[in-house]
């Protein structure tokens, strides 16, 4: 097998494929040549579904129960790992399950987490503090309250928090880069790919990388990327740095690239962009529940068409222009 073949395929378009597997264990005739379509899209169709055939492969000795925990939704993934106990069946889901995440195709903390979202789905979940927390798209927590502090530790994606008063317990957000901690406040934190991102929206919090214990304070409008080896340097707050808990995107002269690879998060499959038009600078607010109408927002404005070669897959390239 060669390296190419065998590195990670990237996570959306294993989304796509997992979808395409569910779908076509009873699937229609259209919906089978909508999938050969797809499949022969591109390169990286291929070797998606290839790496999740050989996966399969790989589960050929677990009949019944292990195999229809691959294939179930979240729900059922997590409820079959906690609930099944120690026969084995539980055995070789949980295998499965780690086998899937030596692929990348499911992080484990996030299928397992207490609480979290789907791919463009957004839910507010009240904390027996009184603290309101807003999880954002394909985002996952771990609440761990005890005597001595209220602990949130964010797994995947991006939350958004009001912490309740009268509790004299210490409030903390935990990531893998870093701690931060409520100073009576409304704040987000986002993981991102270098690290955790710090966004005050009122009051001020506390925060400290993994490797250094001293604490840093940040107040309201300032925002911080931690990193584990430290903090980066204090900036102020983005401009609707929390539209997305109104169901919305705002960008100031952004990159297109940088606002496609955002409005990514809340679709399922690929989302891509031309190189020729990716550095292109717009400016505006954009539907979060309703994508595709905000990829058209960007025809009046941008010299741009959209590409929709399936419903999975999806290209912002350069516009055509015919001669007159």
């Amino acid at each position: 097998m060669t390296a190419a073949s065998s590195r990670p395929v990237p996570a959306h378009v294993l989304d796509a494929a997992i979808a395409w597997q569910l779908t076509l264990d009873s699937s229609t005739a259209l919906e089978r040549e909508e999938f050969a379509k797809w499949h022969a899209a591109h390169e990286e169709h291929a070797r998606a579904w290839r790496q999740l055939g050989m996966l399969d492969q790989r589960f050929s000795v677990a009949k019944g129960p292990a195999r229809s925990a691959l294939l179930q939704s979240r729900e059922g993934i997590r409820r079959r790992v906690r609930k099944l106990g120690s026969g084995l069946a539980s055995v070789v889901v949980i295998i499965g399950l780690g086998l899937f995440v030596s692929e990348r195709y499911l992080p484990l903390d996030y299928w397992l987490a207490d609480q979290r979202t789907a791919t463009g789905e957004q839910r507010t979940v009240r904390l027996s503090d009184g603290t309101l927390l807003n999880l954002n798209t394909h985002s996952a927590v771990d609440v761990r309250f005890d005597d001595e502090r209220r602990l949130i530790v964010l797994q995947e994606g991006e939350i958004l928090v009001e912490t309740g008063h009268g509790d004299a317990r210490p409030f903390i957000v935990e990531t893998r880069e870093g701690s931060m901690r409520a100073l009576g406040t409304r704040f987000l934190v986002k993981r991102e790919d270098d690290g955790t991102r710090l966004s005050v929206l009122q009051s001020a919090v506390a925060a400290h990388a993994q490797a250094n214990p001293q604490e840093q304070i940040l107040r309201e409008g300032q925002q911080v990327l931690l990193r584990s080896d430290g903090l980066g340097s204090i900036a102020a707050l983005a401009p609707g740095a929390d539209a997305w808990t109104r169901g919305m995107l705002v960008v100031d002269n952004a990159r297109l690239g940088d606002l496609l690879h955002e409005l990514g998060r809340y679709r399922r499959g690929h989302l891509g962009v031309a190189p020729e038009v990716a550095d292109l600078r717009i400016t505006g607010s954009f539907p979060l529940h309703d994508t595709d109408k905000a990829l058209s927002a960007l025809l009046p404005t941008l010299p741009v068409q959209i590409e929709r070669h399936t419903p999975y897959w999806v290209t912002v390239a350069k516009a055509d222009i015919k001669p007159e």
